[in-house]
This record gives C-alpha cells, sequence and structure tokens, in this order.
C-alpha cells in the first residue's frame, strides 16, 4: 500500500487546521507537503514496525547514555521551515535548540528542523518519494540523515553540503561528531 496523496491547493489548511486534522484522526498517520498536498501515510508490517523500533531503542539509548539532546518517533510531525509537515521513523535534536523552543510550541508540532533523522524504506514505500524527502530535510537544516533501504541492501547517507554517499550493507554507520559516540550497526537489515 502505498501512501495517498490528495491536492487540497483550493482548501489552503491552516497550521492549526491541520494540526486538528490530525487530532481527530488519531488512527490516521498525516504529513504535509510544502506545496500544501496532503499525505496519508500507510501503516507499516510487523518487519518494518520491529526494525524501525529498534532504530529508536539504539538511538534513545545513546541519547539517555550522553544527556545531549531529545529523541522521537515516527509519530512526531516537525513543521520545517519551508512549509511542510514531515514525520521521520526516527529523529534527534540537539538539547538547547530543543529547549529553545516554547511549551506551546513543544506541545504541538514543533517548528523546528531535526538535526538527524533516519528513514526506514519499507517494502511498499517509494524509493524516489523518500529520497525526495531526505533532500527536503536536509534543505530544511538537518545535518545528518540515513535512508536505509533493505530492499536494495544500501543505505544512503545524507549530509550538510555534500554529496549523498551510498554504502552497501552490512555496515556501520556512525553519528560522526553531530551524535559523538553513536554508531550503528546494518547487518541485521540483511
Amino acid at each position: 500500500m502505498t501512501p495517498l496523496t490528495l491536492n487540497l491547493d483550493t482548501v489552503h489548511l491552516s497550521d492549526e487546521q491541520f494540526y486538528q486534522l490530525c487530532q481527530n484522526n488519531r488512527e490516521l498517520q498525516f504529513e504535509r507537503t510544502a506545496k500544501g498536498e496532503l499525505i496519508i501515510m500507510p501503516p507499516v508490517g510487523g518487519e518494518s514496525g520491529n526494525r524501525e523500533a529498534d532504530l529508536i531503542i539504539d538511538l534513545g539509548i545513546w541519547n539517555r547514555q550522553t544527556d545531549l539532546g531529545f529523541t522521537f518517533s515516527s509519530s512526531t510531525v516537525f513543521k520545517l521551515p519551508n512549509g511542510a509537515d514531515r514525520s521521520p521513523d526516527a529523529a534527534w535534536i540537539q538539547k538547547e535548540r530543543w529547549e529553545g523552543l516554547t511549551p506551546e510550541q513543544r506541545r504541538k508540532f514543533p517548528p523546528i528542523a531535526p538535526d538527524f533523522v533516519i528513514e526506514l524504506r519499507s517494502a511498499t514505500d517509494d524509493l524516489q518519494m523518500l529520497r525526495d524527502k531526505m533532500q527536503e530535510y536536509i534543505d530544511a537544516g538537518v545535518q545528518l540523515g540515513w535512508l536505509i533501504n533493505p530492499q536494495q541492501q544500501q543505505v544512503e547517507i545524507y549530509r550538510q553540503g555534500q554529496d549523498v554517499e551510498v554504502r552497501n550493507l552490512p555496515t556501520e554507520l556512525s553519528g560522526e561528531n553531530l551524535l559523538p559516540g553513536f554508531s550503528l550497526s546494518l547487518s541485521p537489515y540483511l
């Protein structure tokens, strides 16, 4: 099942209306493009859900040990500077940036681009849509992003100001200078 994209260019949902739509339909997962298109995301299967949970657990454990920021699940919608509302499979924000938001901004859809994102391609995800989403994150200020693609046994690494690096699985990923000491072995994704 692929995401359903609705062209709402004549409707123009405000940020508050989009937030209320999401709150009133909690059984659905929505994203919104910078053009105002509404994307209804299908649920993931057990295998993808388990892999996604493992990614969040690994990132969360590292973050608890370092106390450098905050970890977020795929249920979190971030309001990007270009107007898009996006939900990476896992995300992380540096502590001082997150704490710079008001309590109201943190409670709703935070108007901030994460510092780090992970997208995990499920069997039904369109690869080009995910690549476009990753580029949108980088354009919004995300410093480091990983697009894990088990179907093609690859991971694409996105960094600010650099070309995309593609590695074959299995591989070990590093959080580099952004997430010091964080590493992730991708051998379980074979």
